[in-house]
């Protein structure tokens, strides 16, 4: 594992821990080798730690070796290469993929160099909550799909503030709602975009505060993502307008807890449901399954998050100027107001 930010020691390593228990004979009973380039560790249970990449290399046969990439994204074509400099081939790396088209074109570069094998971390991908969505979407039950709006909330004011890890709001939440409405409604460009300082008192944090960008799907369908970094509330919403009905959903919104709740209306009844949604750790025994195959299982994933990125850059792009004041007064604008 490279880096052990929140990403790595938070999310990745708790993570790693339960799909081993829940399933041994898929890794190996060795503890994690890792190394942040950004601060020295220690050594804990289960974790043995080095000063860099090139000494965890020694420790570990990289035929059969996953390395999780949880640097932030403005470093991830330096890291990438280096791994596979090492003679790492199959990689896990965090979303999003890069954080420009730029970085984009250079890891796709490396990928093809190197034969590397890159699963881009997507839990949304894999949730039940996400399946029973696309289930409504196909299946037809409530008519064509109108409109989508995915809304992702949370107070960021300490980690913006002390280890920066991210270029703008856009790179945070964003990513989960672009992949959520590319898998739920199809192929899409970018409507209009912008995004917001985060700020109080006499503190500003460039484009940090939240963001917002509409797609225009080719099927049709139209879709609202926006985050807000200052917002008091956590929050994962999804709602899906459909011709003869709704569907809102609440994903998971950390985790303590790993349930979603889903909403549908329609034909004169409203039924809610609760999911058990464990999605990331579905996720991680997915991409390693995957791992043991041969050539490249991941070709598909790493093509889906290369069109998120590039939609992120457009939206990125369109946002530069001017930077808002706040974002939360836009996150409330009623759906279909102009």
């Amino acid at each position: 594992m490279i880096g052990l930010g929140r990403a790595g020691a938070e999310l990745h390593l708790p993570v790693l821990a339960k799909a081993r228990a829940a399933a041994p004979g898929l890794f190996s009973a060795e503890p994690v080798v890792a190394c942040d380039p950004r601060r020295v560790l220690a050594d804990r249970p289960g974790l043995v730690t080095t000063a860099t990449a090139a000494e965890a290399a020694k420790l570990l046969d990289p035929a059969r070796t996953a390395v999780h990439v949880c640097t932030p994204p403005t470093t991830r074509p330096e890291v990438i290469g280096e791994i596979a400099e090492l003679g790492f081939r199959n990689l896990v790396v965090e979303k999003p993929l890069a954080s420009d088209t730029d970085d984009l074109a250079r890891i796709a570069r490396l990928r093809r160099r190197h034969g590397l094998r890159i699963a881009v971390v997507e839990p949304w991908q894999m949730s039940s909550l996400t399946a029973r969505l696309t289930e409504l979407v196909r299946g037809g039950e409530l008519g064509e799909a109108r409109s989508v709006s995915i809304v992702q909330n949370k107070p960021r004011f300490r980690r913006s503030l002390t280890a920066p890890s991210h270029p703008t709001a856009f790179d945070v939440e964003l990513p989960h709602g672009v992949g959520l409405a590319l898998r739920l409604a199809g192929s899409a460009r970018v409507t209009h975009a912008a995004g917001s300082d985060l700020a109080f008192g006499d503190v500003v944090v460039p484009r940090m505060g939240g963001a917002r960008l509409g797609l225009r799907h080719n099927s049709g369908v139209r879709a609202e993502i926006s985050s807000d970094l200052t917002s008091p509330v956590r929050e994962r919403r999804v709602t899906v307008e459909f011709e003869r009905g709704r569907a809102v959903g609440h994903y998971a919104v950390s985790g303590d807890d790993d349930h979603s709740q889903l909403t549908v209306t329609g034909h004169g009844r409203r039924e809610h449901t609760v999911l058990r949604d464990d999605s990331l750790t579905e996720w991680v025994l997915r991409a390693y399954r995957l791992f043991r195959g041969t050539g490249d299982p991941h070709s598909q994933g790493f093509a889906f998050a290369g069109d998120v990125v590039r939609l992120l850059s457009v939206a990125k792009n369109i946002s530069a100027e001017p930077v808002v004041p706040s974002a939360r007064a836009e996150s409330r604008t009623p759906t279909g107001a102009r």
